[in-house]
């Protein structure tokens, strides 16, 4: 192949990622805009959610760069891949995860909504496609059976974001994790899998089964305080060091602390990087909610708290005024009131210009 069709090929692709026009000589080689997704969830001092907001409340900076933004305030209905580990330690647990089948489907699949189950131990399984069928996902969750000991989360994710690449473009895309924390065996990395939520606009939520294993298997030890304050933790450059930004990226809560230099990393290392807690970047970097469940009860609470936060989320979206510059990028998101919680997805990658 010809040196310049090898550089107008570079050019493609990096446009591809950027969402810009490239000209190619004297043709014009039109590429998709490149449209930013932050879905963002408003609580107040007290924790209730924060509704009947419209776009005039809310401001978003992108690297700092206040960005012209849109708010879908209709209906959006929801494409969700259901993702279990049903390695052979989950035993215990899955009689209790087959009984999400009938709390999902009206919480969250709704009328117009859409749902599939994918499961993995070292084999990632389609256990029931995207359906609206209520009784068809019940009866697909009863057919879970533990398997082996190798637990490939990535592959797993990858899985189901290709498939929700696939699903309508005006339906919200969204993955329920139901897993341990940790991971072994995927022959993906955790940067691929990010690569395919990012660019598809995907919101990953987990149900942590870490929790209610410890308890199975061994009595846990006190947890141990965090040494370091929240206004102490580093933020990307430009950004206020306040409650709300503090919230957003370290969780509502704040619990796990700053997951941005993680995020970081794991794009810019050369060699696969070893992760201790994938299913927390995954939740975090998207903009989810991670959840645990130590009971039934629990696992039902935990349930009910996601479909709420799904019911109650502002889909904010833009095209970045920053789409040439490479690197991370950080979302900010204020609301114009002082005694209110921003939480919404950390940033996204952008592949570096090509000169």
């Amino acid at each position: 192949m010809p040196s310049n069709w090898n550089k107008a090929l570079a050019l493609v692709l990096a446009a591809t990622l950027a969402g810009v026009a490239v000209w190619a000589q004297d043709d014009v080689i039109r590429v998709t805009t490149f449209n930013v997704v932050a879905p963002t969830v408003v609580k107040d001092r007290d924790g209730n959610y924060l509704n009947g907001l419209d776009v005039r409340d809310f401001i978003l900076r992108d690297n700092g760069k206040p960005q012209d933004i849109r708010l879908d305030q209709s209906y959006v209905p929801i494409s969700l891949v259901l993702v279990i580990q049903r390695s052979a330690a989950t035993e215990p647990v899955l009689p209790t995860v087959q009984k999400i089948g009938s709390m999902l489907a009206p919480m969250i699949i709704g009328d117009r909504g859409e749902a599939a189950i994918v499961t993995f131990d070292h084999r990632v399984e389609l256990k029931q496609d995207f359906t609206n069928d209520t009784e068809k996902f019940k009866k697909a969750l009863e057919t879970l059976r533990p398997g082996s000991q190798t637990r490939a989360m990535s592959d797993a994710v990858l899985f189901s974001a290709r498939m929700l690449k696939k699903r309508p473009k005006d339906y919200r895309r969204v993955i329920v994790l139901i897993s341990e924390t940790q991971e072994s065996g995927s022959t993906a990395h955790v940067k691929d899998a990010l690569l395919e939520v990012e660019f598809n606009n995907i919101l990953v939520y987990s149900i942590n089964m870490s929790r209610i294993m410890n308890k199975i298997m061994a009595k846990p030890g006190y947890p141990r305080p965090d040494p370091v304050p929240p206004s102490a933790r580093p933020l990307p450059p430009g950004m206020a060091n306040n409650p709300t930004t503090q919230a957003q990226m370290g969780g509502m809560s704040g619990s796990f602390g700053n997951i941005i230099p993680l995020f970081q990393e794991v794009f810019t290392a050369g060699k696969a990087l070893f992760i201790s807690n994938p299913q927390e970047v995954y939740t975090r970097y998207s903009g989810g909610s991670e959840f645990s469940f130590l009971t039934l009860k629990g696992f039902e609470g935990a349930v009910q708290k996601l479909g709420e936060e799904l019911q109650s989320q502002y889909l904010l979206s833009y095209s970045p005024s920053t789409k040439l510059d490479g690197g991370w990028h950080a979302i900010e998101v204020e609301v114009r009131r002082g005694d209110a919680t921003v939480k919404t997805r950390g940033g996204y990658w952008m592949a570096a210009r090509v000169n």
